[in-house]
């Protein structure tokens, strides 16, 4: 069992941080452990409701984020039906509204184009109202800055930001980068962790044992 098996609320007297793996209900958002999300406007408790956005389940796309990551208050992942369908002549989502139009309501998906699910890699920081869409994936360690939109995909180890998202830099060298995906330290158990938090902290990979 880890530390953040149960516990809502990592930090004592703060309301505003959560573990989201354990405030997390809904079917299809699988969350990793130690990953918080903070939110000064909204109780944290509600992210599935006021965070992640348009995912309906007849779509059967799914919102995964690692283990570690940092969810900054306000960032939203929006899914497929925010994606009117460009297929069409007219953006207007008239499948929806089957019963107006005498349409066949088991192709109310028609009505958007569907990109996929949306995840999310481990030690991954997403700034203050960042928006990241369907279909995207964000690779471990990287970094999306303050309300970025993110319509494609992020490697890891990079920092993204604007709207759209762009890459500013990587974090690391590529011999760095390699490494650290190598030896996933985000999979360590909790003692070696531990072990390991000055060196992490520090930026020194080459003391991590």
């Amino acid at each position: 069992m880890t530390i953040s098996a149960e516990k809502q609320y990592p930090r004592t007297g703060d309301a505003q941080t959560v573990y989201l793996k354990n405030v997390v209900t809904a079917a299809g958002i699988e969350v990793g452990d130690y990953t918080i999300y903070n939110d000064f406007m909204h109780d944290p408790r509600d992210f599935e409701q006021n965070n992640v956005l348009y995912r309906y389940p007849v779509n059967g796309d799914c919102l995964k984020i690692g283990r570690f990551c940092s969810v900054a208050c306000g960032a939203k992942f929006l899914f497929a039906s925010a994606n009117h369908t460009t297929r069409s002549l007219s953006t207007y989502p008239f499948p929806i509204f089957f019963e107006e139009w005498g349409l066949d309501a088991a192709n109310v998906a028609d009505a958007w184009d569907n990109k996929g699910d949306i995840v999310i890699g481990n030690d991954v920081w997403i700034g203050f109202e960042a928006v990241i869409l369907g279909g995207v994936t964000v690779g471990d360690g990287a970094i999306v800055g303050a309300r970025a939109v993110v319509t494609k995909d992020v490697p890891p180890y990079t920092i993204v930001g604007g709207v759209p998202a762009k890459l500013i830099r990587k974090r690391f060298s590529d011999s760095v980068i390699a490494e650290l995906l190598r030896i996933q330290w985000w999979n360590w158990p909790e003692d070696r962790i531990r072990k390991n938090l000055a060196a992490i902290q520090s930026g020194r990979i080459a003391d991590l044992e």
